[in-house]
């Protein structure tokens, strides 16, 4: 024989036996292709999101580029550089106020709404969309000698009112012409803490609603010449205007908050998909141990006949790599069909544009997984296989050889194990949070398995104590989950870690709501109060304090700045952990103080005196100096109203944003902002009953003053976490679905030692009632000891998530656990019955037969 012949001989012979079908191999492929799937899917549809992104980049933006100012519009040469550069310029304002109206036989109702006036330019890309269909400029202009409004439909039922109505905008009359239903450039503009109305730009001048020092936000939208590159124009501006404070953003990054969410959530869920393979690969090794042992007598005679270990091992693993890619294209295939065909059924519910296509990226990443899943779980199987003796084979069919496999084995399952997890880590984009999920995996898988171990021991132990004589049923049931060739290791790695998961993001997302439903009601103020003029301060005070039902009233100086330099180092340059990347991103809200707040504690440094007068000193947060790692004596540059202002940091002080109140990152010292126009922000703590009396005096009096309420921001943060809540139970059920799985395929490879087992009993008397029976608790022990161990690695993962990640007190939600342990059970003992009923209905005479 030839030495190619030879080569080729473990291809012949794993060709061969893959002629009888694939039928021992049915959870292989679906424990594969459901884990395959699950990643293929979650990466297509963040590769849709992202391509939506960048496809429409110009229309959510509004246009191929913008530049902001806070607090003011641009100047002249401002202006006059946009213009230079752009077919047309749009300018956008973007502030919050009050909307106050209602119908006209009830009180005035009172809602915080965001306010978008616009030019006759907008929008320069995409279009408006309104309730009845008319033209945004018809829409805005003058009615009845009113300006005309759109509004959101959740503004206009809020306030009982419908087009044609009138209404107020912090005391300035307006009247309703249409409904907003759609707006383009909705995607990059944020959060905001109320719904839309949509005025004119013109309508705005002379009322004082955008007065010096008031908080809002000037948006140009510039429609740049096809010639102009948008690199060497945002260099361009910050060249010609260093110290202005204008921030450019273009249709590359449109909106980098979404892309931002969309990237952590798409890599959270790629790695619970991972979660959902390593069960997956649980029933791979049970698969393929199980072929194995049926194939004994063949590997048994190969063996006789002068076949080595290496062709074996050859001729086995080319059978598991075919069905490995099979199980992989299936997985691919399901994995990119699915989102192209419901994608688009769901396209108009996402508020962002997806293009939903086949990509290569996420299926050549979820292809490798699967791959490297499917070498990690075979290997060791096959090598055990490969390393027994003939006669062992011959003489024991139910037990496996206890010594290891030849080092090489071991060694290239370790490589695939580490190229899994060094893929998993450079490829989903967040390496922390996929080194903590593989690590965590691994750490659960392991101790799932020696919970089996330990349960196994028991079991035997358990099995032949004298106490239990009188319960056959329950000895019977520790007998075979205690005894060899079982399938307790199985089950319980498949389905603990299924539930682990499952019940790890219940118990986040219970403790997060109850932390916002109960925690923080009982100490946040009831709102704050924001665009308080500086001669209006005072009497808001009186007024507040005169209102009964209102406790503690905290006010400060507000400004918004941006950190331009750490250090003497451009910000977008400084090496900075990136946990504090978000100070960094946008505006922040600083203030001044002669002597520190109430509540204030220093912890590093000194606070400036009274009466001091010299160089700009500032007051930074501990933690988040840390984060961009400045200390004492380091400078800090911000740029506030247009000007640069650099301060040494005098102190650092403890900062806990957690109890709402009025909390600062920077606190200038006074002489830092001296003449520059700025408002006072206010947090009032009331009680339910005293908030609408408080807003309708304040609304009355003082107009142009914000109130925001703290309940329906809480209630606004709580709609977002039930969507990403959704989304990360969808990505659980899809690891429980396949640790179902994998629980059945454990159950189905079972079967035939079921049927022998109750055949055996058949014949020694046992009464089939009394044989299922032993079935049934079986299956349920082994369930909810599954249950018991997920129940225990659930509570101590999301214990960790919230502590450290969130820096939240943790509370063990006990109907979430029961359910746990419950479900476990439950489950494993629906499979141990299907598989157990069929192994009833076989002759005895038969099975013994065919063991003689």
């Amino acid at each position: 024989m030839s030495r190619l012949s030879r080569a080729l001989l473990p291809l012949r012979f794993a060709a061969r036996e893959l002629r009888g079908g694939v039928s021992g191999f049915r959870i292989f492929l679906a424990c594969l292709a459901l884990g395959v799937a699950a990643v293929a899917a979650v990466g297509s549809v963040r590769m849709a999101i992202n391509e939506g992104l960048i496809a429409q980049g110009a229309v959510i933006l509004g246009g191929d580029a913008q530049v902001t100012t806070t607090y003011r519009r641009a100047s002249e040469s401002e202006r006059a550089w946009m213009e230079a550069r752009a077919d047309a310029v749009s300018e956008v304002v973007d502030f919050r106020s009050m909307a106050v109206g209602g119908p006209e036989d009830a009180p005035p109702r009172r809602v915080l709404t965001q306010v978008k006036a616009v030019d006759d330019a907008y929008p320069l890309a995409g279009t408006v969309t309104l309730d009845p269909a008319i033209a945004l400029d018809a829409a805005l202009a003058h009615q009845d000698g009113l300006p005309g409004a759109v509004v959101e439909r959740a503004l206009a039922a809020r306030l009982g009112l419908a087009p044609g109505d009138r209404y107020e905008i912090g005391g300035v009359p307006f009247r309703i012409s249409a409904l907003l239903v759609s707006e383009p450039d909705r995607a990059s503009a944020g959060f905001g803490f109320g719904p839309r109305s949509l005025v004119s730009a013109e309508a705005l001048h002379g009322t004082g609603l955008v007065a010096p020092g008031s908080l809002f936000e000037t948006h140009y939208r510039l429609k740049v010449r096809e010639e102009a590159d948008l690199v060497s124009a945002e260099a361009d501006m910050d060249a010609r205007f260093p110290d202005s404070g204008l921030r450019w953003r273009d249709r590359r990054q449109a909106a980098p908050g979404i892309e931002r969410f969309v990237e952590r959530i798409g890599a959270f869920l790629v790695l619970v998909g991972l979660a959902a393979l390593a069960v997956g690969g649980v029933g791979i090794a049970a698969a393929v141990r199980s072929y194995l042992e049926e194939k004994t007598e063949t590997i048994a005679v190969l063996k006789s006949l002068g076949a080595s270990g290496r062709m074996v091992g050859a001729t086995y693993l080319a059978q598991i790599g075919a069905l490995a890619v099979l199980g992989v294209g299936f997985g691919l295939a399901l994995g990119a069909g699915l989102p192209l065909a419901l994608g688009p059924l769901f396209a108009d519910r996402l508020p962002v544009p997806a293009l939903f296509d086949v990509y290569a990226a996420p299926l050549a990443e979820a292809g490798l997984y699967g791959l490297l899943t499917a070498l990690v779980f075979a290997l060791w199987p096959l090598a055990r296989a490969r390393e027994v003796r003939p006669a062992a084979l011959f003489r024991d069919l139910v037990e496996r050889v206890g010594r290891l496999p030849a080092s090489n084995w071991v060694i290239a399952t370790g490589v695939a194990g580490l190229a899994l997890a060094g893929s998993a880590t450079w490829l989903s984009g967040a390496p922390k949070l996929a080194l903590g999920v593989i690590g965590g995996v691994a750490a659960t898988l392991a101790v799932l398995w020696l919970s089996a171990a330990l349960l196994r021991r028991m079991a035997a132990s358990l099995a032949r104590a004298r106490w239990l004589r009188g319960w056959p049923v329950l000895r019977l049931s520790l007998a075979a989950i205690g005894g060899p060739g079982g399938d307790t290791a199985g089950a319980v790695l498949s389905l603990g870690l299924g539930l682990t998961t499952l019940a790890a993001i219940a118990q986040i997302d219970h403790n997060l709501r109850t932390t916002i439903a109960q925690e923080l009601p009982d100490r946040a103020p009831a709102f704050f109060l924001i665009d308080i003029q500086n001669d209006q301060r005072a009497p808001i005070l009186e007024t507040l304090q005169a209102e009964p039902g209102v406790g503690t009233i905290q006010t400060a100086p507000m400004l918004r700045g941006i950190v331009t330099q750490l250090d003497g180092v451009p910000a977008d340059e400084a090496e900075i952990d990136p946990e504090g990347a978000w100070i960094l991103r946008g505006d922040r809200g600083v203030s001044y103080a002669a002597e520190p707040p109430a509540g204030t504690e220093l912890l590093a440094g000194a606070w400036w005196p009274e009466d001091y007068a010299g160089p700009p000193l500032v007051s930074f947060s501990e933690e988040h100096a840390r984060e961009l790692r400045l200390d004492i004596g380091d400078t800090l540059t911000v740029s506030v109203l247009g000007r640069e202002i650099t301060a040494e940091i005098a102190s650092l002080r403890r900062v806990d944003f957690s109890d709402m109140g009025i909390n600062f990152l920077m606190i200038f010292d006074p002489g830092a902002f001296a003449g520059a126009p700025h408002t006072h922000i206010a947090t009032v703590y009331a009680g339910a009953e005293a908030e609408g009396p408080v807003l309708a005096s304040i609304g009355a009096a003082y107009p142009n003053v914000t109130a925001i309420g703290v309940r329906e921001a809480i209630a606004r943060v709580s709609d977002g976490l039930d969507q990403i809540a959704s989304a990360a139970r969808w990505a659980a059920s899809a690891v429980l679905a396949v640790g179902v799985v994998v629980l059945i395929g454990a159950a189905a490879a079972g079967a035939r030692r079921r049927a022998y087992e109750a055949a055996i009993l058949k014949v020694i008397g046992a009464e089939r009632a009394r044989i299922l029976g032993s079935f049934a608790l079986r299956a349920a022990l082994t369930g909810g000891a599954a249950g018991g161990a997920a129940l225990i690695f659930s509570g101590v993962g999301a214990w960790a998530v919230i502590t450290f990640v969130l820096e939240g007190q943790f509370v063990l939600e006990p109907t979430i656990a029961i359910a746990v342990v419950l479900g476990g059970a439950l489950a494993s003992l629906f499979a141990g019955l299907v598989f157990a009923l069929p192994a009833l209905g076989v002759r005895p005479a038969r099975i013994l037969r065919s063991r003689a």
